[in-house]
């Protein structure tokens, strides 16, 4: 009886298996074709079908993240919000000396002496906008970078480390990889945003922050570059440029797509040590986003 029992056990998980490989087979072999020929090392991870599909290219590698950490910023200053010891309707001043010259700020284009923002819209600046000045202005709101790193450890997330800001990150190109999480790790925190897994987030901050991803305005060639233009897609970019060499280290996009049926899919991309050129770096991204779009809608028929 034992016997028979781990044999029909074996049978039943090797049958599961299987439908796991032919539920993402093509998908893999389609993205295995696009990453192939490109002169970069690409990650991803998909998961689809409420779940029950995953995928997984280089997704335990690490990444540097880029912008990609400021969701993740977003997610710790929220959860500051909630527990009170901050407030969407606080005044922030933000002084000229803090809009420094080499950092990409719409802040900075659109007050260029100095103004003073609510948590709220600094939020919307960060997330929609990309904008570092205001990356940097609620790290230190929430007692900088480490905090950060800190409270995704507390929530038991691995692979996301967090420990330096935009001034530094972007003065030092190696300092980029202090920042970095991998495929996996992204789309793990963005499941645990997007069913508000272990209570992260009040019903307002995540509204709040699901607003903000669904508006972000970076990354038009990336993830949603080749979906429809109705499609709705919540995501956050992160961007290196290249060195001397012509190398880029991060061209990323995470994201949650809705598909036209009502279900999703999530999905982080992450591009690094790449000798393409930008439009072929993001084109990578959102060749792999079409692929698992026409996978999904093909497959709801």
């Amino acid at each position: 009886m034992t016997k028979l029992f781990h044999s029909t056990a074996f049978l039943f998980l090797f049958i599961a298996s299987q439908t796991y490989v032919q539920g993402t087979g093509p998908l893999r072999q389609k993205i295995q074709e696009i990453i192939s020929t490109k002169k970069a090392i690409v990650g991803v991870s998909i998961i689809g079908n409420y779940g029950k599909d995953t995928l997984s290219i280089n997704g335990e590698r690490q990444f540097p993240m880029q912008s990609v950490f400021k969701f993740h910023i977003a997610v710790a200053v929220l959860s500051q919000i909630d527990r009170g010891k901050l407030s969407f309707d606080q005044k922030v001043k933000i002084e000229k000396k803090d809009l420094l010259p080499n950092l990409y700020s719409p802040i900075r284009d659109d007050y260029p002496e100095g103004t003073t923002l609510t948590i709220s819209e600094i939020l919307t600046y960060t997330v929609s906008k990309s904008d570092n000045v205001g990356c940097d202005v609620l790290l230190r709101l929430i007692g900088g970078p480490q905090e950060v790193e800190a409270y995704f450890r507390k929530n038991n997330f691995k692979n996301v480390s967090i420990k330096i800001n935009e001034e530094v990150q972007q003065a030092n190109w190696d300092l980029q990889f202090q920042n970095q999480t991998t495929p996996k790790a992204a789309n793990e925190v963005l499941t645990a945003f997007y069913y508000n897994k272990k209570k992260l987030l009040s019903k307002k901050s995540h509204a709040f922050l699901w607003k903000l991803m669904k508006e972000t305005a970076t990354g038009a060639n990336r993830l949603k570059g080749q979906l429809p233009k109705e499609a709705i897609i919540a995501h956050k970019t992160g961007s290196s440029g290249a060195n001397k060499e012509g190398v880029t280290a991060a061209v990323n996009d995470i994201g949650i797509v809705y598909l036209p049926n009502g279900q999703y899919f999530f999905i982080s991309v992450f591009v690094t040590d790449s000798k393409e050129d930008a439009a072929t770096n993001e084109k990578i991204l959102a060749d792999i986003a079409k692929a698992t779009w026409d996978h999904y809608t093909v497959k709801a028929k």
